[in-house]
């Protein structure tokens, strides 16, 4: 299990508590410092089953220089997406657990943490 984490954030931490008060195996990726390529976003969202734009912090100061909320959401744009969020990854949401069985999730609850750790 791995969890992609920006220690600055508060669900990052509380998530990371929880695996550990769990005692659960899992390593950190911190993912403004190893950022993660086009090829990896890619295969994080297969394991999601999401779009990159259902992953996108549209709110950061970098989305909205980029003009995200206007990007069209379509086959034909997912790979502009996805070069976004590899060329800026402060705008990939966070964290992101990858589980053991692979799938992931979007970890900013503790429900969602647990069903990673069951997976």
């Amino acid at each position: 299990m791995e969890i992609w984490i920006n220690p600055a954030c508060s669900k990052c931490r509380s998530a990371v508590r929880l695996l550990d008060a769990e005692g659960a195996h899992y390593t950190v990726r911190r993912y403004l410092e190893d950022v993660p390529s086009s090829e990896e976003i890619r295969a994080v969202l297969d394991r999601l089953g999401l779009e990159p734009w259902d992953i996108t912090r549209t709110q950061e100061a970098d989305a909205k220089e980029l003009g995200l909320k206007d990007w069209p959401r379509d086959t034909e744009a997912r790979e502009r997406w996805i070069t976004a969020l590899a060329d800026h990854p402060k705008l990939i949401q966070r964290p992101i657990i990858t589980a053991q069985d692979g799938t992931a999730v979007v970890a900013r609850t503790d429900e969602a943490v647990r069903d990673a750790m069951g997976r």
